[in-house]
């Protein structure tokens, strides 16, 4: 008489033992946060670049910077969604530079303004970047520890089959098989949480060099503008 099992997904999952069960509940969980931060994150480095490439071109068109701070101003205060990373950073600088030249009327110091706008632009730029990376480390760690986890599962799964087959008098595919499968899941299953973790922590870190180093020009190159404007 030949006995059958069913290898489908659903009945391997559920005939596995529980602690293969419990490290897939932990993989499919991770993977759900893992997509979540990717979508999320996704949706936040297009709208800073979208915001960074407008503020881009309203500063680079010749207005007045006070007009513009003063608009920066106006709609940071009405919500943070309305201004971006580097209109923030533009904020900040401008907002200091107007601190330092407020204060020291009597005896402007040129370069004390304009280190006190570079530092508060840099603690801006700081503060954007920390909101730019924000969960890039879990998808670092999705991706690195995720298949370690399913090979757990699939080496204690194993080694559940082979101690099976101690209590049958003759080994064949068929008995050992379901075993195996339901323990190879595990891995498939870190596998499939890895895989766009690691896609996506590349892509994302990529991205926000790239916005980073446009932070950084657009601090050095309006500092020089406040140079000139100082002396």
């Amino acid at each position: 008489m030949t006995v059958t099992h069913d290898l489908s997904f659903s009945a391997l999952i559920l005939n596995a033992s529980p602690l293969v069960q419990i490290v897939m509940a932990i993989l499919l969980l991770v993977s759900v946060m893992s997509w979540n931060y990717i979508f999320s994150k996704m949706f936040a480095i297009k709208k800073a670049r979208a915001q960074t490439e407008q503020f881009e071109k309203q500063f680079w068109a010749g207005g007045n910077l006070v007009e513009l701070y003063q608009q920066a101003t106006a709609n940071h205060r009405g919500s943070r969604d309305k201004t971006g990373a580097l209109e923030r950073i533009f904020e900040s600088g401008m907002n200091e530079y107007h601190k330092v030249k407020s204060a020291n009327k009597a005896n402007l110091d040129a370069s004390a303004m304009l280190d006190g706008a570079r530092r508060a632009m840099r603690a801006s730029y700081q503060r954007e970047m920390d909101h730019l990376e924000s969960h890039l480390s879990f998808l670092a760690s999705v991706g690195s520890v995720s298949p370690y986890i399913g090979l757990l599962g699939t080496v204690w799964g194993i080694m559940n089959s082979f101690r099976g087959l101690a209590n049958v008098q003759q080994a064949t595919l068929s008995a050992v098989a379901p075993g195996i499968a339901e323990a190879l899941i595990a891995t498939a299953i870190g596998l499939f949480a890895a895989i766009p973790a690691v896609l996506a922590y590349n892509r994302y870190s990529h991205d926000i060099d790239r916005l980073a180093i446009r932070f950084e020009t657009f601090i050095e190159e309006f500092s020089n503008i406040l140079q000139r404007q100082s002396r």
